[in-house]
């Protein structure tokens, strides 16, 4: 069948559409009322894959998603995947000067913008 898949046999199936009006509960409102109820079709996600077939030749199929993550069916692979390279480890950055207890303590920051200190009088 055209919306099927190959695999698992997925297809399209019926339900309901529910309209509604009105405001929930927990948003504040008095509730939602059901305005209206009418049937529709649920359908698989579909995609078409080309695959290679267990004597070696290449196929296209229809697959659902689910198929496609679970590994059940692998696609073709045309190019490697990137790959970064390898890191190269230079040579050591030279130790950080260490600063003595004295010079921390002697620094103060800087007056803050915007306060102004109020005048003695």
């Amino acid at each position: 069948m055209a919306r099927e898949c190959e695999i698992c046999g997925k297809k399209a199936m019926m339900g309901n559409q529910i309209t509604t009006r009105g405001k929930a509960k927990y948003l504040g409102g008095v509730g939602k009322k059901v305005t209206g109820i009418s049937p529709r079709q649920f359908r698989p996600n579909l995609q078409r894959v080309r695959i290679t077939t267990p004597n070696g030749t290449h196929k296209r199929i229809r697959v659902c998603t689910q198929c496609l993550r679970s590994g059940a069916v692998t696609r073709i692979i045309r190019v490697a995947p990137f790959k970064l390279p390898p890191l190269e480890t230079g040579p050591e950055p030279p130790p950080m000067p260490e600063k003595s207890a004295g010079e921390s303590a002697t620094k103060t920051a800087p007056p803050a913008k915007g306060k102004k200190k109020k005048k003695e009088s």
